[in-house]
């Protein structure tokens, strides 16, 4: 089923803010993680119109990196 475009993006926008007030209780590599997720899920997204494969690409990616950029020490 695929929805409209008028009705994707809000429910993208209304998810991620849901999901990112879970933030409260990871650690800072969880954290980074799942924004680089989102981050990278929505820049796969845009750079090619929407591809599924380079969203989910693009979320793995970057979640990997915010996993990774969480553990330094600074």
């Amino acid at each position: 089923m695929k929805f409209p475009n008028t009705l994707g993006k809000p429910v993208a926008i209304i998810a991620l803010a849901i999901s990112m007030s879970a933030c409260a209780g990871m650690t800072r590599s969880e954290r980074n993680a799942m924004i680089g997720a989102a981050a990278g899920g929505v820049a796969g997204s845009v750079l090619t119109g929407g591809s599924t494969v380079a969203t989910v690409g693009g979320a793995i990616a970057g979640g990997a990196i915010g996993n990774e950029l969480g553990k330094k020490k600074r």
